[in-house]
Formats: C-alpha cells, structure tokens, sequence
C-alpha cells in the first residue's frame, strides 16, 4: 500500500510540474514562417533569460532584409514603455505582440498586419539586455534570425501535423497510465482493507473461545 501512495504522490508530482512549467515557465518556441497575403502574422522572437532571479532590463529592435537583398534595415525598436516603427514600409502595419508591463523583456514578438507579398525576407530580431547584480551591469545581445515566406493560401506543413498528433497521443497516453496506476492502487488498498478485516475478525474468534473458557472456571470455582 505505501508503494501505491507514493506513486500516485510522484504523478501528482509530476502533472503538476508539467502545468507549471507550461504555465509559468519562458520557453524559446520557434516563430511560424509561412504568412497569408491579406491577413495579420505573429512574428515570434523569444530570449529567456538564463539567471531568472537577476533583475535585467532590454530593450528590442527588428530588422528586415528582403528577398534578393544583401542589407538588413532597421525597421522597429520597444523600449519596454513605447514602440518606434522606423521603416515606413510598416507604417501603421507593425504592433508590438510581446512582454507587457515590464522592462525585462524576453518575448519580442510582433504583429505584422495586412501582410503583402513584399514582407517576404529575413527578419532578425536583437535583444540588448543588462543585467543587474549588486556590484555591477553586465550587457549581452541576443539575436534571432526568422525567414520569412508569403503564400497566397495558407499551408499546413507535415511536421506541424505530426507535432500535434504526438502532443495529442502523449497527453492521453499519460491519461491512461494515471487511470491504470489509480486502478492498480485502488485494488491492492481495497484488497488489504479485506486482508485486515479478515485478520481482525480471526483474532476476535480466537480471542472469543478463551473468554469463554476463562469465564467457565470462575464459575466453576464458585
């Protein structure tokens, strides 16, 4: 019985360790690179920090390099408070989509509205973060590299299609495990919950019969 409270305690465990790490946790996820003419595209761009506990401040800018060019220009910059759309071809086409409230920035991600076939590129996203510590500032840069595509009809990829079948199968095979394991425990807690009665009522009999025996000779005696 202890054997099946301490596995259902470690999957407990565990199952909440996975919602907090999906929840709570920065994970550098890979932006989407196929846009669709006409419509919004969430240009993803993420840089955790490596020390969570170290208070830092960042600040972001993107730049863009079009198909057959050799430059990047610098189109957008965050501060944290305010966004600044340098480059006028994304005048009024670009909207901050990452961190808000706060100037530890580490989602840098942008909406790219009314998307045009000419948006297809390169586009590099810099973090330029300072650390805090007690004694001193260190700066790092971070940079991400997206290529970006512009279809005319949105594609779904294969791997996409697998990722998602994978996720969905590990999320129920990890359902049944838990229903199995609950089983398992149930039936051997049911079945030394009988085992005891079992041993208890054997002992009240045997107990009974000296009892008896005991109150005879007093009787006896008498």
């Amino acid at each position: 019985m202890d054997m099946c409270v301490r596995r259902l305690l470690l999957l407990c465990v565990f199952f909440t360790v996975s919602v907090s790490v999906c929840s709570g946790a920065c994970a550098e996820v890979d932006s989407d690179t196929e846009a669709v003419a006409g419509q919004v595209f969430k240009l993803g761009c993420i840089s955790c920090k490596m020390r969570g506990e170290v208070e830092a401040t960042a600040t972001v800018d993107w730049h863009f390099r079009p198909r057959g060019q050799d430059e990047f220009t610098h189109i957008y910059s965050y501060n944290g408070e305010s966004s600044d759309i340098i480059d006028e071809r994304f005048q009024d086409r670009m909207e901050w989509f990452g961190s808000r409230k706060t100037f530890d920035l580490q989602d840098a991600s942008v909406n790219i509205l009314n998307v045009t076939f000419n948006d297809t590129g390169d586009y590099q996203c810099i973090f330029n973060r300072i650390l805090s510590y007690e004694h001193y500032e260190y700066s790092t840069v971070v940079s991400k590299l997206v290529h970006l595509t512009v279809v005319a009809k949105a594609t779904r990829g294969t791997a996409s299609i697998v990722s998602e079948v994978m996720m969905y199968v590990t999320i129920i095979g990890l359902q049944l495990w838990l229903l199995v394991e609950m089983i398992y425990c149930y039936r051997k807690i049911a079945a030394a919950g009988e085992e005891a009665l079992r041993a208890s009522a054997a002992e009240y009999l045997a107990i009974a019969p000296e009892g008896k025996d005991n109150c005879a000779g007093v009787q006896v005696a008498e």
